[in-house]
């Protein structure tokens, strides 16, 4: 059964100053603007990632899409996170005076199984149905933000490793392209890197032209989340459907080749040293998300696809586009 999605109209006082109707696209959008008008581009990190991915600390499980980028924003060494209620269930408590960090949560609502009113995303034949044998509603998919704070903003919590603990595992930046299903075929000795869909051809420089071996993992990552758009692959429509350079398709997809370049750095634990924030590149970006409020969400999430597919991870928990995620 397919899924309808909305958002909910929650809101929250430490996500900027939202209004009681602003949806959770607007809140998360206006925090990213806000930050890319500091000079600040949430979805780089150009630093080297010792500590891993953003993850929960009772569950373990890493954070994901539009979240990591939200918690990469934030100040804090450690990449645990929890809620105020995970705080207290380890003995500890947030000491007085720290802010939380709101996140998306996708909540799956179920309708029930029969209805007396039609659905009206079900297409109506011209066979007049019985309102008992009416089609089911397709269940819906709400985005809802909820507060977590990093462990360095905690007291007392018990079996918290220290800091030099904190380590996350990491895999071969080779590793990353040898062990991806139906990956495409590299070719080196180009100008210039690019990822043709015609041919299932990644085009990149040889390393020896990179200014480290950093730069090239990232550039050749960037292409390779282009690749899972294809159609034997994610079937992505920005890739797919793209009317070329300056298109909105087009922009949507190279946001997605960049974020999902991003995550498989912080993956590999190596640093983005191409990073981007000049005032054109900037300018740019706000433009596009001041007039599209799913653009950064929507993007994240197929971005977070990209490497699930890249990495040959089936997701255990739910998404906007997989719908099983719990509270973690």
């Amino acid at each position: 059964m397919s899924s309808t999605f909305t958002t909910s109209k929650s809101t929250t006082k430490h996500f900027g100053e939202a209004s009681p109707h602003t949806s959770v696209y607007e809140q998360v959008t206006q925090r990213i603007i806000a930050l890319l008008e500091k000079g600040t581009v949430p979805w780089q990190k150009p630093w080297n990632i010792k500590t891993g991915m953003p993850c929960n600390l009772v569950t373990k499980r890493p954070y994901r899409g539009i979240n990591i980028v939200l918690l990469w924003a934030m100040d804090f060494e450690s990449p645990y996170w929890l809620t105020w209620h995970q705080a207290h269930e380890l003995g500890g408590y947030i000491r007085k005076g720290e802010k939380s960090t709101p996140i998306v949560f996708w909540k799956t609502v179920k309708p029930d199984k029969q209805s007396k009113e039609p659905d009206e995303n079900v297409p109506n034949d011209s066979e007049p149905v019985q309102p008992n044998t009416l089609p089911q509603k397709r269940p819906q998919i709400i985005a809802r933000l909820y507060n977590v704070f990093n462990v360095s903003q905690c007291e007392g919590l018990k079996n918290c490793p220290p800091l030099s603990e904190q380590l996350g595992t990491t895999t071969e930046p080779a590793k990353v392209y040898e062990n991806m299903p139906d990956r495409p075929i590299i070719k080196h000795g180009m100008r210039s890197a690019f990822y043709s869909p015609a041919e299932d051809v990644i085009g990149m420089p040889s390393l020896t032209n990179f200014t480290d071996e950093s730069s090239y993992w990232n550039t050749l990552w960037h292409e390779l989340t282009h690749s899972t758009g294809a159609k034997h692959c994610l079937n992505r429509s920005t890739l797919t459907a793209s009317e070329g350079f300056g298109s909105d398709p087009y922009c949507k997809e190279e946001l997605i080749a960049e974020m999902g370049a991003a995550f498989l750095c912080a993956h590999a634990g190596i640093a983005e040293h191409t990073v981007n924030n000049s005032v054109a590149y900037l300018q740019s970006w706000l433009g596009k998300l001041k007039n599209d409020k799913t653009l950064i969400v929507s993007a994240a999430s197929q971005a977070q696809q990209a490497v699930d597919w890249i990495l040959d991870v089936i997701p255990k928990f739910p998404t906007a586009n997989n719908p099983t995620e719990s509270l973690r």
